[in-house]
């Protein structure tokens, strides 16, 4: 990974959601929703506030559930992903 996020930012890998319906129907690229989960892939140091450094509440690696049109989307590396603040984030998925 090439990007380091700053303050409460994080980088965050979409998770494609499967293609294939019940009933065997194939949805087009074109037709597709954007997906709303994702994993962390960094995370940046936290946010300061009154001159303290407040540390995010989640950490690389925890799976998210995120706001359909969260974030901003970048490419590295021919990978598509999308950096968002802490507080787009809805909730952390349970293992």
């Amino acid at each position: 990974m090439q990007i380091k996020p700053l303050a409460d930012r994080v980088v965050v890998k979409p998770i494609e959601q499967q293609e294939v319906k019940k009933g065997g129907i194939i949805i087009p690229d074109t037709a597709k929703e954007k997906p709303m989960e994702g994993e962390i892939m960094e995370v940046g140091p936290g946010r300061m506030e009154e001159g303290k450094r407040i540390p995010p509440d989640v950490k690389k690696g925890d799976r998210i559930l995120y706001g359909k049109y969260s974030g901003t989307e970048v490419t590295v590396d021919g990978v598509e992903y999308l950096i968002m603040r802490e507080s787009d984030i809805f909730a952390v998925i349970a293992k």
